[in-house]
């Protein structure tokens, strides 16, 4: 408690001096342990704001394992975590699966990270392992050491034998759930899917091919109905995605030459408070 007020008292005194002698909003979110005693809400865009009122997701339940729990990242907004125990017990209906391990979901009070994510700041992301969840009474030492499986083959072009029916439908359920955004996943999944879809292909447009996500895939919510100040994404194009993914491949299989013309990438600038939405403030200093 001592620490959460120096930390408030500190974010509001370097409000009032220049941008460059705060502290990195990533510190200061980053410490709390805690969740803000306000109304749920969720504050800026998914790549820099917070969240106040967050739920956590409790650490066992009958369908879900919360997992590597030293990182008290499994704290959302109230839909986000309905969404997880909706989700995980379709899981827990699929052959071989028991329910599901759940990733980092955010921080107590979001925020930027002290490390890994530049998103998962609104309490709406939501990282979900693709390992099947076949024991739910993990230790929580083994949710420290525990892996997931990579479902991955060719640098993400195409799946390897880990890929299974279960996890098309367990996919294909989270996609489909009104208050998913997108989903995002390796390209050769996204391809897999499409190959193998039968029947209705709407929710085919929510799965995104993105890099990395073989041994998780990213779930991102939309910012709840009501949610002033919250930032949501841009939707999908129209259209099932399918083409765009293949091309995902052909370009992992076969990479393009350099443009010698492009500007060299900008390095990330690490955020403070002052770059997040006003409400940060109040949410940082909420007891």
């Amino acid at each position: 408690m001592i620490l959460l007020r120096f930390l408030a008292i500190l974010a509001v005194v370097t409000l009032a001096g220049s941008a460059s002698a705060q502290p990195l909003a990533k510190q200061l979110f980053g410490a709390q342990k805690a969740n803000s005693q306000q109304k749920p809400a969720a504050f800026g865009s998914y790549s820099r704001g917070c969240a106040a009122g967050s739920v956590q997701l409790p650490e066992t339940g009958p369908t879900w394992q919360a997992m590597r729990l030293s990182r008290n990242r499994n704290w959302g907004h109230p839909q986000a975590i309905d969404y997880v125990q909706d989700l995980s017990r379709f899981a827990a209906k699929q052959p071989g699966w028991n329910g599901l391990y759940v990733g980092d979901i955010s921080q107590p009070r979001g925020g930027p990270m002290t490390s890994g994510h530049r998103s998962h700041q609104l309490g709406l992301d939501i990282d979900i392992w693709m390992l099947p969840g076949d024991n739910m009474r993990l230790s929580r030492k083994s949710r420290e050491n525990i892996s997931s499986i990579s479902l991955r083959r060719a640098n993400g072009a195409y799946v390897n034998g880990n890929w299974t029916k279960q996890h098309h439908a367990v996919l294909r359920e989270a996609a489909k759930d009104k208050r998913v955004a997108r989903i995002f996943v390796f390209p050769g999944a996204k391809v897999q899917m499409c190959n193998d879809e039968k029947g209705n292909r709407a929710y085919l447009r929510k799965i995104r091919p993105w890099w990395g996500h073989h041994y998780h895939f990213h779930v991102r919510l939309k910012c709840p109905k009501g949610s002033r100040g919250c930032v949501n994404q841009d939707a999908p194009p129209k259209g099932d995605g399918c083409a765009e993914a293949q091309q995902w491949v052909r370009n992992i299989l076969n990479p393009p030459p350099p443009d010698p013309n492009a500007p060299p990438p900008k390095k990330r600038r690490e955020y403070r408070l002052a770059d997040l939405p006003q409400q940060c403030t109040a949410v940082l200093q909420s007891n």
